[in-house]
């Protein structure tokens, strides 16, 4: 696992700007495990925690069903006399990344390459560079706590499978329950280019299937067209979100630090039918809600199966066997800020930025705080490049996130 470089140098690149080479060699390091979500995240668990065996912190590992992938959790620990033994600082980040299938990268995307002030791979900004930051602290947090001077734990948490609905961290979380960790805080490294973001919105994931009667398009009385009554589904989902955005963007139940400032209701794909001369019999689409922290899914949930009931009823009125199925595909909680104001205290003083921001992507933050932990989000690089082709982080931002890191374990030591 190499640095390539369009430079004549590279090392000689990184040594002239003054860039934290440590934390560059482990996010190159990273960025050659290919951990997309449909591979085992192994290699990367494995390698990360040999190096935190070798520093004589004891790691623990959960499983998912299949065993071909891990979380991987970690505790720095505080002195002996310390008052937070059980509690202490978690930082966050998910190991897998997005596919590149069908993306036209200029390098590999499973080598690190710098061009210019930018390192450029998969997973290089989500979220990589966050981890490769913290692994670089390790160190240091070690010889604070062999001296006594660590006055509260320091967790890391690495997760599996957050790409594809954040599916990683609750094993985490019911391992640390079990264990009674109750961690103080949390920080979740996802790209905010270094910004405090301390709430997003949440999101749910709905399949929708129905189920018709096939005939004869010319003999259309004796079918059950479910596109047709996919349709007026839809078109309910639709006026929902419609009222969504009118009530919660006039403010009445918004919140304007968020980008769009309501829940969103919206309908993503469709699939239905088989020739126009036959009544379809199956027809179905997807629809997901992005909720404000304030706002849960029945909000939206309830409304949609009292219509489904109704058109139900519409259908096996004319064919018992016809009927409309609702699944739920993905559920991530909100992040809310309700308990996190001293958190956002310590993350002002530390960055010397007070601004505060809400985002409409959900992280594995909602999670953590639906556990009981505090949870702000804030990691090197920016979201606008995360799952694109050619995704980097800016140099400088992996410097800002060591500098963070490290004013951060100062905050945890005996002063």
């Amino acid at each position: 696992m190499t640095i390539q470089s369009s430079n004549d140098d590279a090392s000689q690149v990184l040594a002239d700007a003054h860039y934290p080479t440590q934390s560059i060699d482990w996010l190159t390091r990273l960025i050659g495990f290919d951990t997309v979500s449909r591979h085992s995240n192994l290699a990367l668990i494995e390698d990360v925690k040999a190096y935190c065996e070798q520093l004589g912190l004891s790691v623990d590992l959960t499983f998912n069903e299949a065993k071909n992938k891990a979380n991987l959790f970690v505790t720095v620990p505080a002195g002996a006399n310390a008052d937070h033994v059980n509690h202490g600082l978690v930082l966050s980040g998910h190991t897998d990344v997005v596919p590149v299938d069908g993306q036209d990268w200029t390098s590999e995307p499973f080598t690190a390459t710098i061009r210019g002030d930018k390192l450029y791979g998969r997973g290089a900004c989500d979220m990589k560079g966050f981890i490769a930051c913290a692994l670089t602290m390790l160190p240091q947090a070690v010889k604070l706590s062999n001296a006594g001077q660590l006055r509260r734990p320091l967790h890391l948490a690495l997760s599996f499978d957050e790409e594809i609905g954040c599916l990683g961290a609750p094993l985490i979380l019911a391992d640390l329950k079990a264990r009674g960790i109750t961690p103080d805080y949390c920080i979740v490294g996802e790209p905010t280019n270094m910004a405090m973001v301390v709430a997003h919105k949440g999101i749910a994931v709905y399949r929708c299937r129905v189920h018709g009667k096939s005939a004869h398009s010319s003999l259309i009385a004796q079918g059950v067209n479910a596109i047709s009554y996919a349709s007026r589904l839809v078109g309910y989902v639709d006026t929902l979100a419609e009222e969504l955005s009118t009530r919660n963007g006039a403010l009445e139940d918004g919140d304007e630090i968020f980008t769009v400032p309501y829940s969103t209701l919206s309908v993503g794909t469709i699939h239905g039918g088989t020739a126009t001369n036959i009544v379809p019999n199956l027809c179905e689409f997807t629809f997901d809600y992005r909720n404000l922290p304030h706002m849960t899914q029945d909000d939206v949930l309830e409304p949609i199966q009292a219509k489904i009931a109704e058109l139900n009823a519409q259908m096996q009125a004319r064919a018992p066997e016809t009927g409309i199925e609702l699944m739920q595909e993905e559920s991530v909680p909100a992040m809310t800020d309700n308990d996190s104001a001293e958190l956002q205290s310590l993350i002002a003083a530390l960055t010397g930025d007070d601004e505060r921001h809400k985002v409409a992507y959900a992280t594995e933050g909602g999670q953590f705080t639906n556990a009981g932990i505090p949870t702000i989000i804030c990691g090197p690089g920016s979201i606008e490049q995360a799952h694109k082709a050619d995704e980097y982080v800016e140099l400088n931002e992996i410097v800002r996130c060591d500098g963070f890191l490290q004013k951060l374990l100062n905050s945890c030591a005996v002063n």
